[in-house]
């Protein structure tokens, strides 16, 4: 086994050391629901043919008789969410594998879902970032029922990946694989669609012709194929161990993808039937698998949302991490992806190239992964050096339903023709231009960086920025909401350098909105020869990238930040490379501005908005994970 890189033992060891007593704490509470046995067994009668009213009366005799485990579903199907569209045969496949080996499921509960490629510009984006932790909360009702031994979390996209896990953390005494569904087909290039977007955004094509653009971007089932947050989540469950190897980026509705459905639920089950005790969510999920699934968003050059969901799901098993971690990880560990939008190739390509067997394969032969963690296949790292493939088999038999326990549903008829297997991956790649070897990296850093300065602390993401773009000093251009930039822009007011200031977008004034509107629009302007950059306490998104973007500042405009006395024409420095962002103001003259205020009136009603009164009333900052939980 290669020696851990020294900078990573470092940064681990520091942050095993802040979260001692909060692990520690939440350990104890997962010890304690552990010494209390099976759940089942605690229900009464009453609360336990409540369980299993509608159940097939095999399953009903083995749930009474509490010796096999009860798998809780927890589901985020729904048919608008093409990411989330093919769980909606899952159940049905889950339910007869578990019936094949005398076990018993149920669809415990469904989590809300929304999709920010519909929300983005809407006013529904102000809720989304609000609704990692509403999935977390259904996701502990789901579970609250005290009737499972075991958890399969069933989601892909953005909010909905975190959410689940933190919500299973809280049960976190319980086992737990998480199901992907894989990316849609390719279809037009990410690149295209970027040019088609800011053709739009100059007038330059229409309505028509932009919605036929985005209909062949986004045309079918599975995730979108850039690399943003969705894709990213897939690429952290299975480097923190809750996938099975290699069955991130596997696409939906084919045969192999149904056949690492139902090996992840043998998998599960066999643990739970196993003589030893079953490898619980909390052991897997701890200070090692955080540092590993940050040292992977470093090097495939991840979504900046994860500075703050990454940030939110390590409370919720214990562990505090914070952007400095990010920062010093991402200073050691080599860009070894190039993926829209930091790249051409989509995530299917990626996967072809060699996928995230050749890229944890690296990582861990160089030293930057811990490898002596827990998964859900036990202890170490080496199972995910491996590919799946299927195989014919020669002692295929068609499967029956489940072996007298009277489930009636069957697993496809030809499911047992082909066995599913795993080989060892190339230590090659099969597409530098895409994957690269550790030794031979696109860059000897990160993708992401950490900004500080009078204006606060900020993310920046690197990986997708020429070198020409990382330093920009202009005058700042102040707004603040997003569709006042775009009122401007429309009228020609931006043809020149600026910082365009965008305020009053943090999660305690409107949810923490992603901005990625702008995107476009700034794109045209940097494209024209313009020095341009963006300042913001809010996100953009996570496939936002070539315009240099200091975003999640903190502290935010309605907290006190500076960023709340910033005027039009201020000079603003943002330098990626020495990692700062500056209001290039005298302090005396600071000193004597008021800060803006801006008081929510639109922002409080319409899409359910009012709802979510006291989300904005008690989330915490961004560095924080910008949680109320």
């Amino acid at each position: 086994m290669q020696s851990l890189n020294s900078e990573v033992d470092r940064i681990t060891e520091r942050i095993i050391a802040r979260s001692a007593d909060l692990r520690a704490s939440y350990l104890k509470k997962i010890d304690k629901a552990t010494r209390e046995g099976r759940a089942r067994s605690r229900l009464s009668c009453g609360n336990l043919a409540h369980a299993m009213a509608t159940c097939s009366a095999g399953d009903k005799q083995l749930m009474a008789e509490e010796k096999v485990p009860n798998l809780a579903i927890v589901t985020s199907y729904n048919d608008m969410l093409s990411a989330h569209h093919p769980y909606e045969t899952y159940p049905k496949l889950i339910k007869a594998v578990a019936a094949r080996f005398g076990a018993t499921a149920q669809v415990a509960g469904g989590v809300p879902a929304m999709c920010d490629g519909v929300t983005q510009g809407q006013a529904g984006m102000e809720l989304s970032l609000f609704s990692r932790d509403l999935i977390a909360m259904a996701t502990a009702v789901s579970l609250s029922h005290n009737a499972f031994d075991g958890t399969l979390c069933l989601g892909v996209c953005d909010k909905i990946v975190p959410g689940l896990l933190i919500g299973a953390l809280s049960f976190g005494h319980l086992p737990t694989v998480f199901l992907p569904a894989g990316p849609m087909t390719t279809g037009q290039g990410n690149s295209e669609k970027a040019k088609v977007r800011q053709l739009y955004a100059e007038g330059k094509v229409g309505r028509k012709e932009l919605l036929a653009s985005e209909s062949t971007s986004y045309h079918g089932a599975g995730t979108c194929t850039f690399y943003g947050t969705a894709n990213s989540n897939q690429m952290l469950m299975e480097i923190m161990g809750l996938h099975l190897p290699g069955s991130s980026f596997v696409p939906p509705n084919t045969e192999l993808r149904d056949h690492l459905t139902a090996s992840a639920t043998e998998t599960l089950i066999k643990q739970l039937n196993g003589n030893k005790e079953p490898i619980s969510l909390a052991e897997i999920i701890d200070e090692r698998a955080i540092v590993n699934g940050i040292v992977g968003l470093m090097a495939t050059g991840g979504s900046t949302n994860h500075a703050i969901h990454l940030v939110a799901i390590a409370r919720a098993a214990g562990v505090f991490i914070d952007w400095q971690d990010m920062a010093e990880l991402s200073s050691s560990v080599p860009l070894l992806c190039r993926i829209y939008p930091n790249g051409e190739a989509d995530i299917n390509h990626f996967h072809a190239a060699g996928g995230m067997g050749y890229l944890m394969l690296q990582l861990a032969q160089s030293g930057y992964l811990h490898q002596n963690v827990n998964t859900i296949l036990g202890k170490g790292l080496e199972y995910y050096f491996e590919e799946p493939v299927l195989e014919n088999n020669r002692f295929s038999v068609i499967m029956k339903t489940g072996s007298g326990t009277g489930v009636s549903e069957q697993m496809p008829a030809t499911f047992e023709e082909k066995q599913l297997t795993w080989k060892g991956i190339s230590d090659r790649s099969l597409d530098d231009s895409v994957l690269r070897p550790a030794s031979e990296p696109f860059s000897k850093t990160g993708g992401l960086k950490l900004l500080t300065g009078n204006l606060g602390r900020a993310v920046i993401k690197v990986s997708a920025v020429k070198e020409e773009h990382q330093i920009i000093e202009a005058p700042a251009v102040v707004f603040d909401s997003q569709n006042e930039f775009q009122q401007s822009f429309d009228k020609g007011e931006l043809e020149k350098d600026l910082v365009a200031v965008i305020r009053f977008q943090g999660p305690r004034m409107n949810g923490m909105p992603e901005l990625h509107k702008l995107t476009p629009l700034l794109g045209v302007l940097q494209d024209k020869g313009f020095k341009v950059a963006i300042v913001t306490d809010g996100r953009m998104s996570g496939a936002s990238g070539k315009v240099p973007a200091a975003i999640h500042l903190v502290p935010e405009a309605s907290d006190g930040g500076l960023i709340a006395k910033v005027k039009n024409g201020d000079l603003i420095r943002v330098d990626a490379k020495q990692g700062t962002v500056e209001l290039l103001i005298a302090t005396t003259e600071l000193d004597k501005r008021e800060a803006k205020t801006l008081a929510l009136k639109e922002n409080t009603f319409g899409t359910g908005r009012e709802i979510f009164k006291v989300f904005r009333q008690s989330v915490t900052g961004a560095e924080q994970g910008a949680s109320i939980l």
